[in-house]
């Protein structure tokens, strides 16, 4: 099994879904991983993990084809 690497992280969920679809639509596995504090939602982050090998990838895509400005 591959390890996985965080490559985008947010405080808004909606950020690390669209970040995920994009990834899938490139052919990508990404997961999203829920690091936020279930008492107190102002803490923590939910990230985006790729495999390994999808790394390098997934970073180009997310800097050249994802703005949220």
């Amino acid at each position: 099994m591959s390890k996985w690497q965080k490559v985008f992280s947010a405080f808004e969920s909606y950020k690390a879904e669209i970040v995920k679809d994009v990834l899938e639509s490139n052919g990508l596995n990404p997961v999203i991983i829920n690091k936020k504090d279930s008492s107190y939602a102002s803490f923590g982050q939910i990230e985006v993990h790729v495999a390994a090998e999808e790394v390098i990838k997934s970073l180009n895509i997310i800097e050249n084809d994802i703005s949220f400005g």
